[in-house]
């Protein structure tokens, strides 16, 4: 009885271990079957064909950040702050197309004629 008692438990033991296996298996089918990448800083994007992005999900958060902050700044004065933020070049027209992915407008200078 004893020996039957130990069998018990070895195969206790083993469906443990073979439901440990299929979860970290459903975990890591999950990673590459959603397209993320842990090495990626865009992790909340998915993989897409096409041009990769040259902002962060981060920047762009900080970018939105900086534009309701500051409302009177033009798309050319954050881009100069974001680019000194990030430590990389990134074009006023590419913060242009965030704030209107963002919901906000970019703000152009304007030329005020005198009456």
């Amino acid at each position: 009885m004893f020996q039957f008692a130990s069998s018990d438990s070895s195969a206790e033991s083993e469906i443990a271990k073979a439901e440990s296996m299929s979860r970290r298996n459903h975990l890591h089918n999950e990673m590459r079957i959603g397209g993320l990448s842990q090495r990626d800083q865009n992790a909340s994007r998915r993989q897409k064909s096409g041009r990769r992005r040259i902002t962060t999900t981060a920047d762009d958060r900080y970018l939105l950040q900086c534009a309701r902050r500051q409302r009177t700044l033009t798309a050319r004065q954050l881009a100069s702050q974001l680019s000194a933020a990030a430590g990389r070049p990134i074009s006023s027209q590419t913060v242009s197309r965030r704030l209107l992915e963002g919901g906000l407008f970019a703000r152009q200078p304007v030329v005020c004629v005198p009456l």
